[in-house]
């Protein structure tokens, strides 16, 4: 699986250990940066790795920053992309199972990275669940879109 990668400088350590981890495990790693600890703004990066993952130049994303909540919201920007900040395996499945996340957030210095593995693992592994949870992302994206969602009965 291609899998597109960015990171700032707080989460560049995390970034180049689970860019190991993605290799070893056979994906394909296009890396957008950043390769240094100089400070730098994330959403740079998010927008790199998010326009790769709405552009079908990837499959899924990774982003680490922080906390993982800056990256996150930046990438959730562009349309197409449904970015998930995730501390544990449970809400990386279910970002994945119920909501179809495309881009994995994580944050350096909130997780661990034994705890980071895992969390990725978890995102990677977990397909998507669809049925009544495809409805769902379908009025998210077209949120994004700019179309109204028709409120609920």
């Amino acid at each position: 699986m291609k899998i597109a990668v960015g990171a700032d400088h707080a989460g560049l350590l995390l970034k180049e250990r689970l860019v190991v981890l993605l290799r070893e495990e056979g994906h394909e790693v296009e890396d957008f940066g950043t390769n240094t600890s100089e400070s730098v703004d994330y959403p740079d990066f998010a927008q790199r790795v998010a326009q790769a993952v709405a552009g079908d130049r990837a499959m899924l994303g990774l982003l680490v920053c922080g906390t993982g909540t800056g990256m996150a919201i930046a990438a959730n920007k562009l349309d197409g992309v449904r970015a998930a900040a995730c501390t544990n395996t449970f809400c990386a499945r279910m970002a994945r199972a119920h909501n179809n996340a495309n881009i994995l957030a994580l944050g350096e210095r909130v997780i661990g990275a034994g705890v980071a593995e895992d969390v990725l693992r978890a995102f990677l592994e977990t397909p998507f669940d669809g049925g009544r949870h495809a409805t769902r992302v379908a009025k998210i994206d077209a949120l994004g879109a700019g179309s109204s969602v028709q409120p609920a009965p």
